[in-house]
């Protein structure tokens, strides 16, 4: 693994920061899944699609420029470095998209990813239900075949959507097959949110945001082509969207990098009482060599996919490992700021939401599982 820059990301990172220097919108941004802040950051990533910067890896027909993976890694670590915030779009673009350049069809790739891109449309998950959060396979939400329409007509329940308040369209898997078959008779479906039958019923998280949705469907339709991958194939689809979910797409090195840079800071211009106690020493310490392991470990797997690797079970590596150095960071940070934070300190508003981490794109314990028995081999209990 060489880990020398190329003179071309050397002169992509220049490029980039330049840009984001003269072109970044005021800071703090409002929160972007509160109403009034969502279309600020919809507008922000319009003009990052518009300067060819919101999906620098993807093909120059759907918007992006025809680079690879490290000149993308390259872009995420200059936007965070500007203290730029996580995006609104990426759902689509760091989740589903890569699910489409591998499954789709090529009208879906036409139809789709530019739209995704310029953010024009706004895609939620459609995973969770009720009675299946991290056992995706125990869903019960149904497709029903239409052959007079040539389509699907789908009934049930999503729960937890992050950003289905505000989202056009859904990605999500239905049963179209028995429950007993659990994994077999499943099928990813792409899904227009504006139409009869959907409804969609705004959930106010802890932090007071109104982003997330439960989304109900009575007899919506689906047609034969919005389904990604083939009918039956959407347990395959749904786990090549997790692997993104879980590891590189989702949480690139470049925010725990900036993340760790900003609470050394912090520690520097703490108390000397604060600064003389070893063990936050520690936890500081501790936090910069984790963003830079996870740095490390993600230019592996960067090289292992250029080399044509595909991303298996090691994802789940990297979700634990991410989530759970998010929550550190934050707690640190907190403690070293003592009794003067306050709950609109985005220390503590970072905090909320890393607290999250641990439970969405599959609960740190089903990741446990599934490395103990996809990685290390040990048996089933």
């Amino acid at each position: 693994m060489d880990l020398t820059p190329s003179d071309s990301q050397q002169k992509f990172r220049l490029e980039v920061r330049e840009w984001l220097a003269n072109n970044k919108p005021d800071l703090p941004m409002p929160a972007g899944d509160s109403i009034d802040g969502f279309p600020v950051h919809q507008n922000w990533e319009r003009r990052l699609f518009d300067a060819g910067f919101a999906v620098v890896s993807w093909p120059e027909q759907f918007g992006g420029r025809d680079l690879d993976l490290w000149h993308w890694l390259v872009f995420e670590e200059e936007y965070y470095r500007a203290d730029l915030p996580q995006r609104v779009g990426q759902n689509g673009i760091f989740l589903l998209a890569p699910s489409i350049l591998e499954f789709g069809t090529d009208d879906q790739k036409d139809r789709i990813l530019r739209r995704m891109a310029a953010v024009e449309d706004m895609w939620c998950q459609g995973w969770s239900e009720p009675e299946a959060g991290s056992d995706l396979a125990a869903i019960k939400s149904r497709a029903v075949r239409d052959e007079q329409a040539r389509g699907w007509r789908l009934s049930g329940q999503k729960c937890w959507s992050t950003r289905g308040a505000f989202s056009t369209h859904m990605f999500g898997i239905f049963r179209t097959g028995e429950v007993a078959e659990r994994h077999r008779g499943l099928t990813y479906f792409l899904i227009d949110l504006h139409q009869p039958g959907v409804t969609v019923r705004t959930v106010d998280k802890f932090d007071g945001d109104a982003g997330f949705a439960d989304v109900f469907f009575d007899d919506a339709f689906v047609s034969d082509a919005d389904v990604l991958g083939g009918v039956g194939n959407g347990w395959k689809v749904a786990m090549a969207t997790a692997g993104s979910e879980r590891s590189l797409s989702l949480r690139s090195p470049g925010r725990f990098l900036a993340t760790a840079d900003r609470l050394i800071e912090l520690y520097r211009n703490a108390p000397d009482s604060v600064r003389a106690d070893s063990r936050i020493r520690g936890r500081v310490a501790d936090g910069w060599m984790g963003a830079q392991a996870y740095k490390l470990a993600t230019d592996r797997t960067v090289t292992q996919m250029l080399d044509g690797q595909k991303l298996g079970a090691e994802a789940s590596l990297s979700k634990v490992f991410w989530s759970e150095l998010d929550i550190d960071l934050h707690e640190t940070a907190l403690e070293l700021q003592g009794a003067d934070w306050t709950l609109d300190d985005e220390w503590m508003r970072g905090f909320e939401f890393a607290l999250s981490g641990p439970i969405y794109a599959g609960t740190n314990q089903i990741q446990r599982n599934i490395i103990a028995e996809r990685l290390l081999g040990l048996p089933r209990r």
